[in-house]
């Protein structure tokens, strides 16, 4: 492939996942990514910092959530903003075209301890993204936290369906959300 080629992130995060899976995560060097990318070892620098960052898209979702949370009606509460960013991100990143690629990553990110303390640490930083967004909305700080924790679960609901749903006519991550968040609203009322 050469060099010159488009999407030297994607392609450099599709070889990282190849390399992972037949080589394991550890045993997988930043060089034998970017070759197997076509690509050299400073392109992967200038995209990623480490190798356990290759696998979580560059902040991509997070400025997705947070445009998403200030593109939801102003009559939106806390909650369903938050919900409506879900629904986008089903419609511009977690599409069904990306659904092998994300179960393949998720195997990878499950086999590894270093790269699950990764993703739990950007869990934590896109919560507090989705509640900084309802902060700029205009909701008080509390009630945005439990609105971006309660996201934050609903989210985990929904991609773990997403998941595990058939690539081929099977919900789309967005309605998979607005799903989870009647359960979780309908759990909390019992509590």
């Amino acid at each position: 492939m050469a060099r010159w080629q488009p999407d030297a992130p994607g392609r450099l995060a599709a070889a990282a996942l190849d390399l992972f899976e037949e080589r394991g995560y550890e045993d997988t060097t930043v060089m034998e990514i970017a070759e197997r990318a076509g690509l050299t070892k400073s392109t992967f620098f200038r995209y990623f910092p480490d190798k356990r960052e290759v696998l979580f898209g560059r902040g991509t979702v997070a400025g997705l959530l947070v445009e998403g949370v200030a593109s939801a009606p102003p009559s939106a509460g806390p909650l369903d903003a938050v919900v409506d960013a879900l629904d986008a991100l089903g419609r511009t990143f977690f599409t069904d075209d990306r659904r092998e690629f994300s179960r393949r990553r998720q195997a990878v990110l499950n086999a590894h301890t270093e790269l699950r303390e990764r993703e739990a640490l950007k869990r934590l930083d896109l919560t507090a993204s989705m509640a900084e967004a309802l902060g700029h909305r205009g909701v008080p700080t509390a009630t945005a936290r439990v609105a971006a924790q309660l996201g934050t679960l609903v989210w985990e609901i929904a991609y773990d369906r997403w998941l595990k749903a058939d690539a081929d006519g099977g919900e789309g991550f967005g309605p998979l959300a607005r799903q989870a968040l009647a359960e979780v609203r309908a759990a909390g009322a019992g509590c």
